[in-house]
């Protein structure tokens, strides 16, 4: 076994991997850019060594330096992580040729897996099953169009270097393809280097189910089941659980030996994820307007037709599935196969790449309860699922172990209170993973994890995951990759005005910290005394649905209870103050939350909901004017990729302006209304800051 190893990752995947290695008495190395400088992975590990600049490709792509890293340091074998050189043959040679184990599969597996369309000529070869499409070179764009018009619309583009759901575009209609394929290429060649493409049938309302597989270097090889990764936002995805609802034995075999043969194929050695995209066959499973009965099955589907190309998807139990592609390295929902087969990963990983054989057969392998994963991110699910960015000023989790399987509820973390969220990298907070002994506990198990999880700073998608794993299609099995989309209503509803809970838990907030200011000063505590009666207070909060007034009467001399005005209804009320978790009692009984104060906003988390409210001072605002009209700005942080739009062009309401790039995907700023596009602030290739203002536009009239 090693004796030391460089992690050359970050964040979340870098702290996993020390876990492990700590645990095998394994020194670790960590590395960092300039934006990374006190992350929690450095502090973790027993070394660390700057690499470079903010940017990705001024450190944690720079093969260079990591290579450089690990000779200086002394580590025998480097750790990839996922994401960055994981999947980078090159680096996998160039650590070789140093004497440095790569702890991930041969070069040559990574490149016969790396390119999405050289994979599915492969494995056509070796026999697994393909969505019809075109995969080959010809990258002209009248060509794929012509490629495109032939499979039959709707198709997919996607990046035949991609990964992490970056570089795909869905085309429903012959006369969107042109630019969506420019897109796809432009989002393709800055996050991969490479702007090849390739063309799928796009199989509607699919189940996206993946097979982890691992093999040695004495060439024995088993599959560790499979996941479920339908769930998805953006081609990215939301939850995982294991095992998939609704498989049967006869289905898991089938997958697993197909995914065992794809990475027999290419001399595969550690872990691998082969993902398939799964639909119901037979015209007998549709229901009505297209609906099916089975909770496997997939609705809406094109059958193959035309070409080599999946003409071999098998039958099995009544469902086809087809090769997607293969991710040479460890994937991030890694562990919720952990929590289901009581294996670490990690561990196997370091095992097989020191030479030794893997620790099971695969008679040996059983899948114990079930396990979903959430992925806590920092974005604004009803804002199109924008990055968010900011500092994590209060971060809370339940009880839990962390990287481990110790527990029920387990999350994988790489960020502290107190971090930033940078627009250089994922905005992933956390993996909230759980375990129960079947799915409805596992679902209930998160919902109530989520609903403990409260995080202050930059907007996430705590709330937005709670609704999904309690939404009624969700928690069927009824599960495919339009689920969000199908549910949108629910999982993401237009805002509702502030609870009255809420909104008594953010006066009780203030009201308890007024209170005891100065108890040794009487002019300081602002009790309301007053010598007859008591006094009145307007409380004015802002809320994204509004603002609104609460009349609060303080006790009188002989009283406890205070008195607030909400919605025409006097509610009479003490308070319990506990620093951030106030206690208030009515005439219906006592409930309490926790309030966590950034400025004059009030976060109050309740019942499983944040609100944030707005307490207006309006003395401290006198003569601000927010009044900015014409204005179009950056959502985030980022980069001009495109101009679409021409100053002095009359443009209709939807009309594309801006491209920018943030986190390496595509961002499009359109027009509000229709107008005139007056001026254009910034050039291709700028960098913006979040809230610039980009466009000067006129609305028309």
């Amino acid at each position: 076994m090693f004796s030391k190893i460089l992690i050359a990752n970050r964040g979340e995947i870098a702290c996993r991997v020390i876990t492990t290695a700590r645990r095998l008495g394994i020194k670790t190395v960590a590395v960092y850019s300039d934006a990374d400088r006190d992350a929690k992975h450095v502090a973790m590990a027993d070394e660390a060594v700057h690499i470079g600049g903010a940017a990705p490709k001024d450190s944690y792509l720079r093969a260079d330096a990591v290579i450089a890293a690990a000779k200086a340091t002394g580590a025998q074998a480097v750790h990839p992580g996922y994401g960055f050189l994981s999947e980078n043959e090159d680096f996998a040679q160039s650590l070789a040729r140093e004497g440095i184990v790569f702890i991930g599969p041969p070069a040559s597996a990574i490149a016969a897996m790396g390119s999405k369309s050289a994979a599915k000529s492969l494995m056509e070869k070796a026999g697994v099953p393909l969505t019809p499409g075109y995969h080959g070179d010809n990258q002209d764009p009248a060509f794929l169009k012509a490629e495109a018009d032939k499979i039959g619309y709707p198709v997919i583009i996607k990046a035949a270097a991609g990964g992490g759901g970056k570089g795909m575009r869905v085309v429903t209609e012959a006369i969107f393809f042109a630019d969506a394929l420019a897109s796809c290429k432009r989002e393709a060649i800055n996050a991969f280097g490479d702007d090849k493409v390739l063309v799928e049938k796009y199989v509607t309302r699919p189940r996206h189910i993946e097979i982890q597989v691992f093999a040695d270097t004495q060439g024995n090889a088993v599959y560790c089941f499979e996941r479920d990764c339908s769930l998805q936002r953006r081609h990215q995805k939301v939850l995982e659980e294991a095992p998939a609802p609704g498989m049967t034995p006869e289905r898991r075999a089938a997958m697993g030996e197909a995914a065992v043969a794809a990475a027999m194929a290419v001399g595969y050695v550690g872990a691998g994820t082969v993902e398939f995209i799964v639909e119901q066959a037979g015209p007998s499973a549709a229901g009505p307007q297209g609906e099916r009965s089975d909770a496997f099955g997939i609705e809406g589907a094109s059958a193959p037709s035309g070409g080599s190309a999946g003409a071999n998807a098998p039958s099995v139990g009544g469902f086809n599935f087809y090769f997607m592609e293969m991710n040479t390295r460890l994937q991030v929902e890694h562990p919720v196969t952990e929590m289901v087969i009581g294996h670490d990963l990690v561990e196997w990983q370091l095992r097989v790449a020191a030479g030794e054989p893997l620790p099971v057969r695969q008679e040996q392998l059983r899948i114990t309860g079930h396990a979903i994963e959430a992925r806590v991110y920092a974005e604004h699910p009803e804002g199109g699922f924008l990055p968010s960015t900011g500092t994590l000023t209060h971060l809370h989790f339940p009880a839990h172990s962390s990287f481990t399987r110790n527990s029920a509820v387990r999350v994988d973390s790489g960020v502290r209170s107190g971090d930033t969220i940078t627009p250089f990298y994922d905005p992933m907070i956390a993996k909230l993973i759980v375990w129960g002994e079947d799915r409805a506990q596992a679902l209930a198990r998160l919902a109530a994890a989520l609903d403990a999880t409260h995080i202050v700073g930059p907007k996430t998608n705590v709330a937005f995951l709670a609704r999904c794993v309690r939404n009624a299609a969700f928690a069927s099995g009824s599960v495919h990759t339009g689920l969000i989309e199908q549910e949108r209503a629910e999982l993401l509803p237009a805002a509702t005005a502030p609870g009255r809970r809420a909104v008594l838990l953010a006066i009780a907030k203030r009201l308890a910290e007024e209170v005891v200011m100065d108890s040794h000063d009487p002019w300081n505590a602002r009790t309301g005394f007053r010598i007859a009666g008591s006094a009145t207070r307007n409380f004015v909060f802002e809320h994204e649905t509004g603002t609104f007034t609460i009349p609060v009467r303080y006790p009188g001399a002989d009283e406890a209870r205070y008195t607030a005005l909400i919605d025409g209804e006097s509610v009479s009320f003490e308070i319990s103050p506990k620093g951030s978790a106030p206690v208030v009692s009515t005439a219906t009984g006592r409930f309490g939350g926790e309030v966590i104060a950034r400025g004059e906003e009030l976060h109050v988390f309740e019942s499983g909901t944040l609100t944030v409210l707005t307490l207006v001072d309006s003395l401290a605002h006198a003569g601000e004017d927010a009044g900015e009209g014409g204005r179009l700005t950056a959502p985030m942080p980022g980069k001009i990729v495109a101009v679409l739009a021409q100053p002095g062009a009359a443009v209709e309401k939807g009309a594309p302006l801006v491209v920018m790039e943030a986190m390496k995907m595509e961002h499009t700023i359109t027009a509000p209304a229709a107008g005139v596009l007056e001026e254009v602030l910034f050039a291709v290739g700028d960098q913006v800051t979040e809230g610039a203002q980009l466009v000067r536009f006129a609305a028309k009239g």
